[in-house]
């Protein structure tokens, strides 16, 4: 019979949510969806309170990322893996090329692939807990990659790839967004779901798109090619700019959304969630580096996310019996990537997690695995 270890107060963090996403959701947020009762939530969709909720969230993206002249912002019902879908029909021409460095970017190179109406994509693959970037090829009208891989912690920089002509640069933020450093202007298309560093829940995408894409957006739906509406961002960016979807959004997420860029914002923008995160990051990676059963998965400190940190442990560490530990003293949802099949932690450290308690989960865990150990 399991009979948990009680950690001691003083060494728990306050806030013992440690996901990957969904993440943790501040209280203030909370508070913004009882003030969004009763003249937001359960109102039509179509009407201006809950349109001029579209549209404050759109203008705080646009604000938060210092959106390029030319750019929009976008949305659509459904989340990334929609995204992927979309952009198979309304994006790519005729071959796209994927840098894949874990089950996200692989998801969408599968996507691209089995689109009959493309050429079969070509995909440049790395191990993982290792990167790879996108490079320079004929054929090629659309470069994608994911600025951060949730399934393994590791990130690369958003950079357009030299000499790539007019090709667009297609980027998965969904767990970077809002929580590692972007330059806009080096992607095209910069897409997102909201359950990570905005610290919402899932149901909706958005995008900063650039000029280039908007024209390749509006040719290939003027082509003839056969989208389905659901899937067309032609459909996607006219919605957008009366701040509708083309169904029903997840208001509660928008209302979620909007008050945590409210607290971005009011913080410093970037410069305020990337100071916490790269916090949060030093103190997991130094701790790892100092033990001897722990050591960070990513090779390459320079491609370590700030943002999703994934910790190998010796095999004496039995991670399924510590997170059983942990969660037994309410720190929930240091789960590694279920495919990995590793015997590994994963720590979300988006910015709503305070640097300080994931300091505190080092020493929660180092307090288990002395007893654990003996």
């Amino acid at each position: 019979m399991f009979e948990p270890i009680t950690i001691p107060a003083n060494l728990l963090p306050t806030d013992g949510r440690f996901g990957s996403g969904p993440s943790k959701v501040r209280g203030e947020q909370l508070d913004a969806l009882v003030a969004a009762q009763p003249l937001v939530l359960g109102t039509s969709h179509r009407q201006a309170p809950v349109k001029d909720l579209v549209g404050d969230v759109r203008s705080m993206l646009s604000t938060f990322f210092n959106v390029p002249d030319g750019y929009e912002v976008i949305l659509g019902n459904g989340g990334s893996t929609m995204f992927w879908d979309a952009a198979a029909f309304s994006l790519v021409e005729r071959k796209a090329q994927h840098a894949a460095f874990g089950e996200f970017g692989q998801k969408f190179a599968k996507a691209t692939t089995a689109a009959p109406h493309l050429e079969a994509s070509s995909v440049r693959t790395a191990e993982p807990g290792t990167v790879v970037l996108p490079e320079a090829e004929d054929g090629i009208d659309t470069y994608a990659w994911p600025h951060n891989e949730t399934s393994t912690g590791a990130m690369v920089q958003v950079v357009r790839p030299p000499a790539i002509g007019d090709a667009l640069t297609v980027v998965d933020g969904t767990s970077a967004a809002g929580g590692l450093f972007l330059e806009a202007r080096q992607a095209d298309v910069y897409y997102f779901a909201p359950q990570k560093s905005f610290a919402s829940d899932g149901g909706i995408w958005f995008a900063l798109i650039s000029p280039a894409a908007i024209e390749r957006i509006e040719r290939i739906a003027a082509s003839g090619r056969y989208i389905p509406e659901s899937l067309s961002l032609a459909t996607a960016l006219t919605n957008s700019r009366v701040n509708q979807t083309l169904n029903t959004p997840a208001v509660a997420t928008l209302v979620l959304m909007r008050a945590q860029l409210e607290w971005m914002l009011a913080g410093g923008g970037m410069d305020f969630v990337t100071y916490r995160t790269s916090q949060s990051a030093r103190s997991v990676y130094e701790w790892a580096e100092s033990r001897a059963w722990a050591e960070a998965f990513v090779t390459e400190p320079s491609n370590r996310s700030t943002v999703v940190a994934t910790i190998g442990l010796a095999d004496k560490v039995d991670s399924s019996l510590l997170r059983q530990h942990l969660r037994a003293n309410g720190v929930v949802d240091v789960d590694p990537y279920r495919k990995l099949g590793r015997n590994q932690i994963r720590i979300g450290m988006y910015p709503a997690v305070d640097p300080e308690d994931v300091s505190a989960l080092t020493r929660s865990i180092d307090y288990l695995v002395e007893r654990l150990l003996t």
